[in-house]
């Protein structure tokens, strides 16, 4: 199986496309301005106790103050608690390493949150869900920093292993390994990729997580409330930090500052993976040239498209998602309503696996298949879910068909889920339901060539346009471009956009600037 990742920078973000065997299984936009993510550790102030539900909450610097709950406080919060006020008061004397420090008793887990904070109190907190929609973060003090081996955990002594990892020896290897090296004071979770590596490449990253906590808490020393100080990677980084392996075959990118950084990162964690990085340079959009475009407006609306010709209608409500599953044209493919009611409910779970990942939906998923009288059909389509959510990162839970013909889904929601408009607002009239005839696009565009060209003397020009338009205006000969030559005296380079709407149009001069016509189409 291929894997391939795209990293296109914009002026809101880089968005990213995670592709396997060519089909979209993974799209997130790495907002600039967006400040919290999974993983960052932060120093927050206690705003307010809250006895009612054993939870506090806590400025980390967002418009609603984050959420903490006793059960995440973690047994060495009283621990975590003494050796940031020693960092904090203390900034020249205190040590930034755990060896040596006195650790306190654990907290009773039954017990009451007044008992370990008080208001204006200050606490490392780290996020373990974004905000999402009127809610605030939510945190947790049970600190980890993860590498791409390794997680590192402060104020723990425990080695674990990935379940993932199966064989019993090389579990008790890792084990021996991790206790050998690993530093006082910190535990150390090993993750799945970590499997058969040699004790040099562990150390390498563990001694990369230790440094990056003694930064942080350099950092702590002069921190103040709200102060961000140990920073999760970009998303970019954190994908490949966690599924860089041997089936990728292609990382590319489309500015030169994208490339340095992400070489940069691969000859820290993978340098034999740094040959695959490609820098695309092309005048044709990243995102258009490698079909991803295409894919985003056909796999993000309420209706989704089955191979077989089926389709899936996608719902949101407040509490949960509810996607239905209908059979479309199928339904005169197969010679009976069970044979016709299994081949799409199959295409279907495998649709639906990857339309969870691709839109990061989270809570509860409630999913209507199509009737199937056999309990041999359900339960094989219980068993293909599995399956096919086998590659999903995220947490989750398959119930068995109901007799209704209903599976319930949970899937672990630490960030907004994404959500791309599909629906186009028609540029002439920006949604208000009346435009010029589309007959005079055409004309229209015919008329700003002759305005650009010969009152405002600019000769190399592009237009860029809609497919549609592209074809109507390149095709035949002569096409409708050759006859712009003869009559302007100025060749006319046309370029396609599938993101356009088929009204929407314009003009970029030589330098690459947009040309204003505004003034023009009136």
């Amino acid at each position: 199986m291929s894997t391939e990742l795209y990293i296109n920078s914009t002026p809101k973000g880089d968005r990213i496309a995670l592709l396997k065997d060519k089909r979209l299984v993974e799209c997130h936009l790495d907002d600039k301005g967006g400040s919290f993510t999974v993983g960052d550790i932060y120093l927050g102030m206690v705003k307010k106790v809250v006895p009612g539900l054993n939870a506090a909450f806590i400025d980390v610097g967002y418009e609603k103050d984050a959420f903490l709950h006793y059960l995440d406080l973690g047994p060495q919060i009283r621990s975590l608690n003494k050796f940031s006020k020693n960092v904090q008061s203390n900034p020249k004397g205190a040590s930034l390493r755990l060896n040596g420090f006195k650790m306190e008793s654990d907290i009773d887990k039954n017990g009451k949150i007044v008992q370990v904070l008080t208001k204006g109190q200050h606490i490392l907190v780290q996020i373990v869900k974004e905000p999402i929609s009127s809610k605030g973060p939510r945190l947790s003090c049970e600190l980890s920093i993860a590498g791409r081996y390794i997680v590192l955990v402060p104020f723990s002594k425990a080695v674990s292993v990935s379940k993932k990892i199966a064989s019993k020896e090389e579990r008790n290897r890792l084990i021996r390994l991790m206790n050998s090296i690993k530093p006082e004071g910190f535990g150390v979770i090993v993750r799945t990729v970590a499997e058969g590596k040699e004790v040099a490449e562990l150390d390498r990253d563990l001694k990369n997580l230790v440094k990056k906590w003694d930064d942080g808490m350099e950092k702590l020393k002069k921190a103040r409330p709200c102060d961000v100080v140990i920073g999760e990677l970009d998303r970019a980084a954190s994908i490949l930090r966690d599924m860089l392996n041997e089936s990728f075959d292609s990382i590319t990118v489309d500015t030169q500052e994208a490339f340095d950084e992400t070489r940069n990162y691969l000859r820290a964690i993978a340098p034999d993976k740094e040959k695959i990085l490609k820098l695309h340079n092309n005048k044709i959009k990243l995102f258009e040239a490698a079909g991803i475009e295409k894919q985003i407006k056909t796999l993000f609306g309420k209706s989704v498209s089955l191979p077989g010709g089926g389709y899936l209608i996608i719902e949101h409500t407040e509490a949960l998602h509810v996607i239905d599953i209908n059979s479309g044209n199928k339904s005169n493919a197969e010679s009976n309503q069970e044979d016709t009611a299994m081949s799409v409910n199959i295409e279907a779970a495998k649709e639906m696996a990857r339309q969870l990942r691709l839109r990061d939906m989270g809570g509860i998923i409630v999913v209507d298949f199509i009737d199937m009288k056999h309990i041999e059909n359900r339960k094989h389509i219980y068993e293909r879910m599995r399956d096919e959510m086998a590659q999903d990162k995220a947490k989750h839970v398959i119930l068995p068909l109901s007799k209704f013909g209903l599976m319930q889904i949970t899937r672990e929601r630490v960030r907004p889920e994404v959500n791309i408009k599909t629906v186009e607002v028609c540029p002439t009239c920006n949604g208000s339901g009346t435009i010029s005839a589309s007959i005079g696009i055409p004309d229209m565009i015919e008329n700003n060539l002759d305005f650009i060209i010969n009152k405002q003397n600019e000769k190399q020009l592009t237009l860029v346009v809609h497919p549609f338009l592209y074809t109507h205006f390149t095709a035949g000969f002569p096409s409708i471009r050759m006859k712009w030559y003869f009559k302007f005296k100025a060749w006319v380079k046309i370029e396609k956009d599938s993101s356009f709407a088929l009204t929407e149009f314009r003009f970029v001069n030589k330098q690459g600037i947009d040309i204003e016509i505004n003034t023009v189409q009136q």
